[in-house]
């Protein structure tokens, strides 16, 4: 029972967890809004806006620097993790969602598509813009819950 304790105390947990399944609503909100259909398979797929992979990273490395302080080791880590997942989001997974599109057009536009019984996933990465707000989302939440 400590354990469980002792992890739902720990911010640098929690409020990730929280920035998590707060951007990803946020997806399922957004696909109503403005497809006006109900996709619950958007709240655990990749893509969309806000970034929750940026949310999660960016909430930590924020309660790091509350936590510990931003002069500390602990938060430049989290700041070179959160770089790295940033780009990776808006960059190379990016990439690979328009390379999926483009491969998808390619494939199902051709004779012998039917050997082929699925799309590749194009929904992958994020647009910069979709990066940054998960950030401010991860940063507003990392202030305001640690």
């Amino acid at each position: 029972m400590e354990i469980i304790k002792g992890i739902l105390s720990n911010k640098t947990i929690t409020v990730p967890l929280i920035a998590w399944f707060i951007a990803q609503s946020l997806k399922v909100i957004n696909v109503v809004l403005f497809e006006q259909k109900l996709d619950f398979t958007r709240f655990i797929g990749s893509g969309g806006m806000p970034s929750s992979h940026s949310s999660y990273i960016v909430s930590l490395a924020t309660v790091v620097g509350k936590i510990q302080g931003v002069d500390s080791a602990q938060f430049g880590i989290s700041v070179a993790v959160a770089v790295i997942v940033m780009y990776d989001a808006a960059g190379i997974r990016r990439a690979a969602g328009k390379q999926a599109k483009v491969l998808n057009k390619l494939i199902f536009s051709q004779k012998g598509k039917e050997d082929f019984d699925e799309n590749l996933k194009e929904l992958l990465g994020h647009s910069p813009f979709e990066v940054i707000m998960g950030a401010l989302l991860g940063i507003l939440l990392g202030l305001g819950f640690a």
